[in-house]
C-alpha cells in the first residue's frame, strides 16, 4: 500500500480539536513556585541598585534572583554567539529586559511582589534606528570588552557579510536604478504563550519548555551552568505556533538557576504582552542599484541590506549572513555584489522568523524588477522569466545548482490569478518570488523500533509545532516497512530519550530527517534479513522484505513469526537506527551547500479603496516547487498558513518604537494581526512536484516559504492598482491613503 503522497490526518488534531491537548503551560507540579520579572519603563537603563526587601516580606516570597546572585563573570549565551546574559547585568539594553526575577508559592503572590522590587536606575541615551546605528557618534549598545579583537567592537556594526561574483562596478547596463526599500520589524504571535519550567533533577536540572531545538537548549544550559550535557534534559511538549520565535534560548538558563538555587520546581509563563520583549523580526533597509539592457535582461546587482538586529545577536547574524548569500532571489545577474550587515540596537533583540531574513530581500528585488519593467515597458511576468535561472545552471558561484523548473512554477501561479486580463478601476495584480536555503551541514539521527507485533516506534527530535512532522516521519516508516500507519508511534521532543536532532527549522525537517528514517528503516531491514540468515539457515542474498513480508526460497515470514523464532514469545524487537548529516565545508561562507532550494511564488490581485486607503486582497496564488509532497494538505496548510501570516506584514502589523525606544503596540488590541475578515476571497496553494529533491522520495523542505513572497506581490499590486510605487511595508491604509492624498505629484 502506497502511504506517501497521501492526505493522512495529521497527528494530535483531535487532541487540538477537543482541548484536551496538553500544552506546556497545562503542566502542574507538586511544590511548584511561579516565576514573575521585574523590568524598567525604559529601554536603555544604568542599574544603580536593587532592594528587594520589601518583596521579601511578601508572604509566599520563596526567591529573588538578581545579577548578584550568578556567578562571576556573569554567564552568557546565545546559538551563535555568547553575549546575552541571564539577566541584565549593570545596564538593562532594551525595553523589556529583565533585571530580577521573584519566585513565589502563587503566580498573585510573585507578581505582587515584582512590584514591591524598587529599583534605582539612571535613564540613558539609546540607538534605535538604522541611521542611529550607522552613525558615527551614536552610543554603543555593547561594551568593547565583551567584542574582544574585534576591529569594529567601536562601532554597532557586528558584522558585515559580502558576497558577489562579476564586475558590477563597471558593467555596462541600458537602465541603472537606485533605490531604497523598508521591512518593519513584526512579532511572531504564536496564539501559545512561551513557558519555562525547570525542576531538580537529581544532581542535574529537568526542564520543560516552549523550544522548537531542544538540543540547541539542552547545550546552553550546560554551558551556562556549568552540568555536563548528560545531568541536562529538555523536554517539549508539543508547541501551539512558533514560527521561529521559540526556536532559541530565552529564559531556560535563567529558570535553571532559580530551580537549582531554591531546589524546587520553578515555572514562568509570559504573557502575550510579555512576547513582545522577547523577541522579533530583523528590521531592514536594503538598497539596490541595478543595471538591465534594453530587453529586460539583468547586467548587474549591487545589494546592501542594513538589518537593525537588537541589543543582543540571538540568531540575528545567522539570519543576515543566510538571508544575504541569496540576496539576488532566483536571478543570477552576471555581476553581483551583496553586503549584509547586522547593527546593534537598544530593541528587542531580533531572532529568527519563519523566511529567515529573505522577505527582507525579496521585497526590495521584487520592487527593482517592477521599476524596471516599467521604465522598460515590458510585462512585470516578462521581465522575471527572462531573469529566472534555470534548473541545472549556478544560482551562486560555488553552490549546488538549481533544482526545480522555477519558470514553471511561476508561470502557474501567474495564470491561476488571471495574469494579463482586463482590471476593474482600483484594482493590481502583482508577483512575487521567495528563496531561501536550509542549514547546512546539520545533522539529523533516528531510532526506529520494530516491536514483535509488527507494530513500530520511531524515535526523533523533531519538534511537532503544528507542522505536522510526527506525521509525515509516521508515513516514511509505514512506506518503508508497510505497515499501516495506524500502527506506527512516534516519540519526540525529550533529550533524555531520542536520539540527536539539530534544529527543526528551516524547512530541513522532512528532508533531514526524512533521510535519517529512511536510514533507520534500511538499518532495521538489513538487520531482518541478517536475523532471518541465522535462524532459517539461508543465504542473506536469498532473503527479500516485501509487502510487510520477509521472502526467501518458498517460505513467507510476518515481522511476528521471525521475533518469535530468534527472541521466543514476546521476548524483543527489532531496532534500526538512521543517520543523515551533508558535508561541513570549511571554505563555504555558510558552512556548507545548499541541500535544496526552498523556492514558491505569490501572485495576487488586490483593490485599493482609495478614500481611506484600505487593501482587499480578491485573489492570492501561492506554487510551491516542492519536489514531491508527502502529505499534500499538510504541505498546501502550511502554504496557507504562510501566506497569511505574509499578508499581516503586508498591509498592518509592524512595531512602534518610540524616540525612548519603548515599544507602544504591544498586545493584541494594539498590534493587529490579520483575522478572517481579512482572508483572501480567493486563497490557492499549488505546488510543483517533479521528484528532484534531496529529501525521501525527490521531497524538497517547505513550511516557512509561504511567507516570503508575500509583501513582493501585494506591493507590487498596490503600486499597480494606485499607479504609486511603495518603499515601506506594510502598507497600512495611512500610509497608501497619504501617498495618494498629499504626496506632491
Amino acid at each position: 500500500m502506497e502511504y506517501i503522497g497521501k492526505s493522512v490526518q495529521r497527528r494530535g488534531i483531535e487532541e487540538r480539536v477537543k482541548g484536551s491537548l496538553k500544552f506546556a503551560a497545562d503542566l502542574k507540579f507538586d511544590n511548584m513556585l511561579h516565576v514573575k520579572l521585574v523590568r524598567l519603563n525604559c529601554a536603555h537603563a544604568r542599574i544603580i541598585s536593587i532592594d528587594t526587601t520589601e518583596a521579601y516580606k511578601l508572604d509566599g516570597v520563596r526567591y529573588i534572583l538578581t545579577a548578584e546572585d550568578l556567578p562571576k563573570p556573569m554567564p552568557r549565551f546565545g546559538p551563535f554567539v555568547d553575549d546575552q546574559p541571564v539577566i541584565a547585568t549593570g545596564e538593562t539594553k532594551f525595553y523589556g529586559e529583565p533585571l530580577a526575577a521573584v519566585a513565589a508559592t502563587s503566580e498573585d503572590i510573585a507578581e505582587k511582589a515584582a512590584k514591591l522590587v524598587k529599583v534605582n536606575y539612571e535613564e540613558l541615551p539609546g540607538v534605535y534606528t538604522i541611521e542611529q546605528a550607522l552613525s558615527s557618534d551614536a552610543p554603543l549598545v555593547q561594551e568593547p570588552s565583551l567584542r574582544k579583537d574585534d576591529p569594529r567592537k567601536d562601532t554597532n556594526i557586528f558584522q558585515e557579510w559580502n558576497y558577489g561574483w562579476g564586475d558590477p562596478q563597471n558593467a555596462e547596463a541600458d537602465l541603472v536604478i537606485e533605490d531604497t526599500f523598508n521591512y518593519p520589524m513584526t512579532v511572531h504571535f504564536a496564539i501559545e504563550p512561551h513557558v519555562f519550567i525547570a525542576s531538580p533533577d537529581h544532581d542535574g536540572v529537568c526542564i520543560w519548555s516552549t523550544v522548537q531545538h531542544p538540543f540547541l537548549v539542552r547545550r546552553v544550559v550546560s554551558q551556562t551552568t556549568g552540568l555536563p550535557l548528560s545531568k541536562v534534559r529538555i523536554i517539549v511538549p508539543e508547541l501551539g505556533g512558533a514560527f521561529g520565535g521559540k526556536g532559541y534560548p530565552k529564559f531556560e538558563p535563567l529558570v535553571a538557576f532559580m530551580a537549582m538555587k531554591t531546589g524546587q520546581t520553578v515555572r514562568l509563563v509570559l504573557s502575550l504582552d510579555d512576547t513582545f520583549m522577547l523577541g522579533r523580526r530583523t528590521s531592514s533597509e536594503v538598497r539596490i542599484k541595478a543595471g538591465f539592457f534594453k530587453d529586460g535582461k539583468i547586467s548587474f546587482m549591487q545589494v546592501e541590506g542594513n538589518f537593525l538586529m537588537g541589543a543582543y545577536c540571538d540568531a540575528s547574524p545567522r539570519v543576515i549572513s543566510k538571508a544575504s548569500y541569496a540576496g539576488c532571489a532566483v536571478f543570477h545577474p552576471p555581476h553581483v555584489s551583496i553586503v549584509g550587515r547586522a547593527l546593534f540596537s537598544n530593541t528587542v533583540p531580533g531572532t529568527a522568523f519563519r523566511g529567515f531574513g529573505a522577505p527582507q530581500y525579496m521585497w526590495a528585488i521584487d520592487s527593482i524588477l517592477d521599476i524596471a519593467a516599467k521604465k522598460l515597458d515590458i510585462d512585470r511576468l516578462d521581465i522575471k522569466l527572462k531573469n529566472i535561472t534555470p534548473k541545472g545552471e549556478i544560482l551562486v558561484p560555488g553552490d549546488n545548482p538549481v533544482d526545480g523548473e522555477w519558470a514553471e512554477a511561476l508561470q502557474k501561479a501567474a495564470d491561476a490569478v488571471g495574469w494579463g486580463e482586463p482590471l476593474k478601476p482600483n484594482q493590481g495584480r502583482g508577483l512575487g518570488v521567495g528563496i531561501k536555503s536550509p542549514a547546512p551541514a546539520t545533522v539529523s539521527q533516528s531510532l526506529v523500533r520494530l516491536h514483535h507485533d509488527g507494530s513500530a516506534t520511531v524515535l526523533v527530535g523533531t519538534t511537532e509545532m503544528g507542522q505536522g512532522a510526527r506525521t509525515v516521519m509516521a508515513q516514511i516508516v509505514s512506506q518503508e516497512l508497510d505497515i499501516p500507519v495506524d500502527k506506527v508511534g512516534v516519540i519526540n521532543g525529550d533529550t533524555g530519550i531520542v536520539p540527536y536532532d539539530s534544529i527543526t527549522a528551516s524547512s530541513r525537517s522532512t528532508v533531514f530527517m526524512g533521510n535519517a528514517v529512511l536510514d533507520a528503516c534500511k538499518d532495521l531491514k538489513e538487520r531482518l534479513v541478517n536475523i532471518t540468515c541465522e535462524c532459517y539457515a539461508v543465504d542473506c542474498s536469498d532473503v527479500r522484505i516485501e509487502n510487510g513480508k520477509i521472502m526467501f526460497a518458498d517460505s513467507v515470514l510476518s515481522y511476528t513469526d521471525l521475533m518469535k523464532k530468534y527472541y521466543g514469545m514476546f521476548a524483543g524487537e527489532v531496532v534500526g537506527t538512521g543517520v543523515y548529516k551533508e558535508a561541513l565545508l570549511l571554505d563555504h561562507p555558510l558552512g556548507g551547500n545548499a541541500s535544496f532550494w526552498e523556492v514558491i511564488f505569490c501572485a495576487t490581485e488586490v483593490e485599493v479603496d482609495k478614500e481611506t486607503g484600505g487593501v482587499k486582497v480578491n485573489k492570492l496564488v501561492t506554487v510551491g516547487d516542492v519536489g514531491k509532497a508527502l502529505n499534500p494538505l499538510l504541505v498546501e496548510c502550511q502554504d496557507e498558513g504562510g501566506a497569511i501570516m505574509g499578508l499581516g506584514h503586508s498591509i498592518m502589523e509592524h512595531l512602534i518604537i518610540d524616540d525612548n525606544g519603548i515599544t507602544k503596540n504591544v498586545g493584541a488590541l494594539d498590534y493587529r494581526i490579520p483575522t478572517t475578515m481579512d482572508i483572501p476571497d480567493k486563497l490557492i496553494s499549488m505546488l510543483v512536484e517533479n521528484e528532484d529533491g534531496s529529501g525521501p522520495y525527490g521531497s524538497k523542505g517547505t513550511g516557512e516559504s509561504g511567507i516570503i513572497p508575500i509583501g513582493s506581490a501585494i506591493g507590487s499590486a498596490v503600486a499597480e492598482a494606485t499607479g504609486i510605487q511603495f518603499h515601506d511595508l506594510p502598507l497600512t491604509p495611512e500610509s497608501i491613503w497619504k501617498e495618494l492624498n498629499c504626496t506632491n505629484k
